[in-house]
C-alpha cells in the first residue's frame, strides 16, 4: 500500500513562489512514477507535471513550463513542486498522485492519491 501526503501549499502574491512536496511511504518500485495535478472551483483536475522515480523522465503541462519545476530526492522519498512567478491562474488544490511504469498525464490513469494542498495567488 502506498501512502502520498502533500504539504507546502498557501497564499501568495502573483509573482512570488512555492514549494510543494509529496512524501512516499510504503512500498515503491523501481519504475513508480509520481504526478502533481490541479483542481481549480468548477473545473476538471488537470495535469501539471510528472516524474519517474528511477530516471529523469520529465513532463509538464505548457501553462507551467518555464515556471514550475519537478524534482525528487529518492532518500527522502520525497518529489517536489518548485512553482516560480506564480499567476493568479495558478489557484487550485493540488494533488500528487502515483502510477507504475511510465508517465501520462491523464489522472484516470493514476491508481494513488494524496488529500491535496490548497494554493492560493492573489493578483
Amino acid at each position: 500500500q502506498v501512502h502520498l501526503v502533500e504539504s507546502g501549499g498557501g497564499l501568495v502574491q502573483a509573482g512570488g513562489s512555492l514549494r510543494l512536496a509529496c512524501v512516499v511511504s510504503g512500498r515503491t518500485f523501481v519504475n513508480y512514477v509520481l504526478g502533481w495535478f490541479r483542481q481549480a472551483p468548477g473545473k476538471e483536475r488537470e495535469f501539471v507535471a510528472t516524474i519517474r522515480l528511477n530516471d529523469e523522465g520529465i513532463l509538464y503541462t505548457d501553462s507551467v513550463k518555464g515556471r514550475f519545476t519537478i524534482s525528487r530526492d529518492n532518500a527522502k522519498s520525497t518529489v517536489y513542486l518548485q512553482m516560480d512567478s506564480l499567476k493568479p491562474e495558478d489557484t487550485a488544490v493540488y494533488y500528487c498522485a502515483g502510477r507504475l511504469f511510465t508517465v501520462a498525464t491523464t489522472p484516470n490513469l493514476y491508481t494513488q492519491w494524496g488529500q491535496g494542498t490548497q494554493v492560493t495567488v492573489s493578483s
